[in-house]
């Protein structure tokens, strides 16, 4: 199985993801059937994530507080709905020529509600949506900042996922020993409302991987003309 990660991982580089991660069916143990990626594809093996950057200048606009509309295209919708959608479209495909079930998912908000009801019942309401946050945490890409927005060493916070769920058995990638987000709080000073504690914090763990990070009034999000848009 290790030629087949090493030639998923060539694929991805050539079709332009910038971020590819590998995590085994145990990291997920523990995390609730409403979330966990499993609950899709319960004979599955492994869960790959894969990222691509929100580019730099994607956000020049919204520094200078004259252009907002280009960041929602090109670091949100366009860059999840369609470049990082076909990616993931076009793996699944190329996992599936090797003779591996592969099933793509969109990084839909966890936090949605069920649509529907049950089929069983030991299943879960549809539709599942996976943390995509936990996720890239175990496949070993990012960890929690402060501010509990996922940071990669490459990125920071300028990286969006889409996931891959395959009954191939490959190999994890080992977790980020350090968080590239170094806890400096300069997030909760920047933010306009306050919302961002800089002295009540919690700890997440995942994995075993401990990371501290802000209280946050999400109320006071609601309210800010900033927007409230990860």
């Amino acid at each position: 199985m290790d030629n087949l990660k090493n030639l998923i991982i060539e694929f991805a580089k050539k079709d332009g993801v910038d971020l590819i991660g590998f995590a085994e069916k145990s990291r997920f143990d523990g995390v609730d059937p409403r979330n966990n990626p499993f609950t899709i594809f319960p004979e599955a093996k492994t869960v790959i994530m894969l990222g691509k950057r929100i580019c730099r200048g994607s956000l020049r606009g919204v520094e200078e507080g004259t252009n907002f509309g280009d960041y929602q295209l090109f670091g949100k919708n366009w860059l999840e709905d369609e470049f990082l959608a076909l990616s993931a479209y076009n793996l699944t495909n190329f996992i599936e020529e090797f003779g591996w079930e592969a099933a793509p998912v969109f990084p839909n908000p966890p936090e949605i509600e069920p649509a529907g009801v049950p089929v069983a019942p030991d299943r879960p309401a549809p539709n599942v949506y996976p943390d995509f946050d936990y996720a890239a945490v175990a496949c070993g890409l990012c960890s929690i900042s402060y501010n509990r927005i996922i940071f990669s060493k490459e990125f920071g916070s300028r990286q969006r996922f889409h996931m891959i769920i395959t009954d191939a058995e490959l190999e994890p990638s080992p977790l980020l020993e350090e968080n590239p987000c170094n806890g400096c709080k300069s997030c909760a000073d920047a933010c306009p409302l306050g919302a961002i504690s800089k002295t009540e914090t919690e700890e997440i763990e995942i994995c075993g991987k401990k990371m501290v990070v802000a209280k946050i009034d999400y109320e006071k999000c609601k309210a800010c003309k900033n927007g409230a848009v990860k």
